[in-house]
């Protein structure tokens, strides 16, 4: 989702309207008109409240774009492995230290077989990239 609003304090961004992008088609419209909907997403990752992650926040142009949008994501499958790995790599993103998985798995909110499945899961993700793209690194 992107905020297309002129820089604060531009002299111009009194008169403008904020607008934002359709999720559908990618169109801008102003922000007042767009229409939303929370759909569930695995991938989706709140930046301040863990309790929203797994939601994430639509927005279409229109009635029929917002109905595509829902069911798009209401056929996309959940799984809550890259769940776990997301808030895993989230609590570990704020530590500068090596942490054990118990700690991590404390830290995040889960037990510790969902923090040892979201690392899995994400390993497995990680492997899957070097088995198909290889190495590519610049030296």
């Amino acid at each position: 989702m992107e905020d297309i609003e002129p820089p604060a304090g531009d002299p111009a961004g009194d008169d403008a309207q904020a607008l934002d992008l359709c999720d559908q088609c990618g169109r801008a419209v102003a922000s007042v008109d767009l229409l939303g909907a929370l759909v569930p997403d695995s991938s989706a990752l709140h930046s301040t409240n863990p309790d929203l992650d797994g939601k994430r926040v639509v927005l279409a142009c229109s009635v029929d774009h917002l109905a595509t949008l829902i069911e798009d994501y209401r056929h996309r499958p959940f799984v809550p492995e890259e769940q776990w790995a997301a808030k895993v790599c989230r609590t570990l993103a704020e530590c500068d230290e090596p942490v054990p998985l118990s700690v991590v798995a404390r830290l995040s909110g889960l037990s510790e077989r969902q923090a040892a499945d979201g690392v899995e899961w994400h390993n497995a993700r990680a492997r899957e990239w070097q088995r198909r793209y290889g190495d590519r690194g610049d030296g």
